[in-house]
């Protein structure tokens, strides 16, 4: 009887996505110095996703930095003891769902984020920050932000950026509108 031995299982098998796919959430200190490992954790819970090619996994990888970025900037996610929750799903399987929840509202910020549209020209070629909810905007199929708890009592309890995402197909190298 001869033996043949299975041919080993490359590491790098894709994995379908399907509708209804989630990664476990990954909670991050508040700490901007942080970014590197949510874009590391990130790139890693996508490194098998079919249908995922490497141009649109940078561009959810950016758009999660500047997300954790806005957390830690302008909530209480950047103050001593704060957190940021990544969530990463698939809600259809041709969508990835990637949302950054925050620890909600400082009291002298905006209650919610928005895109700076009152600049000049001038302005915006000086400002040194606030053009991260318009790279998200960019480069996301859809985006918006919305309360973690829909309930009059409990506002203020942290606000989730979210942005969705369409697979392209397997050998894809975009998928931004």
């Amino acid at each position: 009887m001869t033996i043949v031995p299975r041919p080993p299982v490359p590491f790098h098998t894709p994995t379908p996505g399907f509708a209804g796919r989630r990664w476990p959430c990954r909670v991050y200190p508040g700490d901007p110095a942080q970014a590197v490992w949510v874009r590391k954790d990130l790139r890693a819970d996508l490194h098998r996703l079919e249908g995922l090619g490497p141009d649109l996994a940078e561009t959810v990888v950016l758009c999660a930095s500047e997300m954790f970025a806005n957390a830690c900037a302008h909530s209480r996610s950047g103050e001593p003891g704060g957190r940021a929750v990544r969530t990463l799903s698939m809600p259809t399987a041709h969508t990835l769902h990637l949302s950054v929840i925050d620890n909600g509202a400082r009291a002298e910020g905006p209650s919610r984020p928005q895109i700076p549209r009152r600049r000049t020209v001038k302005e915006w070629e000086e400002a040194e920050r606030g053009r991260g909810l318009l790279i998200i905007d960019a480069l996301a199929t859809s985006w918006g932000t919305r309360a973690v708890v829909d309930f009059p009592l409990c506002q203020g309890l942290g606000r989730a950026v979210w942005a969705d995402f369409t697979l392209t197909g397997a050998n894809s190298n975009g998928g931004a509108r």
